[in-house]
């Protein structure tokens, strides 16, 4: 009986685990910089790559990464198709910071607002940056936690095998 019972446990636990492994983006609701309220589960790029990068204009990490990307973008866009989504975490206070900024770097991104942090829990981010790339179907294949001069170009790199559907170890 106790076999058994070890056999079922670990069965159930594997199945578990393999489905933990295949984690796509939860549905909340944020802001556009123009006030709209947006379904994350809306997000959406025709089946080609995905990239959320959780910022805030209070981090230096964050805004030289994206500001590192923006000067590639165009380019990354017409190899791969890439969409890259910016969800700032600043709150209710800083919140109007962020469309100044964007605005006055050009950033060609999709940018959002989680003043509450709703999506950045759901997404389980406890520090920013924090980026995720999500495959064709919209399953979460890569995420990191920091950022580094030189984190754009192994960020493509990773980009590009996911829109040629090779697999990131």
């Amino acid at each position: 009986m106790k076999k058994a019972v070890l056999i079922l446990s670990i069965f159930f636990a594997s199945n578990l685990f393999a489905q933990s492994n295949e984690k796509t983006i939860p549905a909340v609701e944020i802001k556009t910089l123009d006030g709209k309220t947006f379904n994350t589960k809306d997000i959406d790029n025709g089946g080609k790559p995905i990239v959320i990068d959780f910022w805030a204009t209070w981090c230096s990490p964050c805004k030289a990464e994206l500001n590192a990307i923006a000067e590639n973008y165009a380019d990354w866009q017409k190899e791969t198709g890439v969409k890259i989504i910016a969800v700032s975490i600043d709150d209710a206070r800083n919140m109007e910071k962020v469309k100044p900024y964007v605005q006055g770097k050009n950033w060609e991104y999709e940018v959002l607002l989680d003043p509450n942090g709703d999506f950045k829990r759901a997404m389980n981010v406890n520090n920013v940056p924090h980026l995720f790339i999500l495959d064709k179907d919209k399953v979460i294949v890569y995420q990191q936690n920091s950022a580094a001069p030189g984190d754009d170009e192994k960020l493509f790199e990773l980009v590009k095998k996911v829109a040629n559907n090779e697999p990131i170890k």
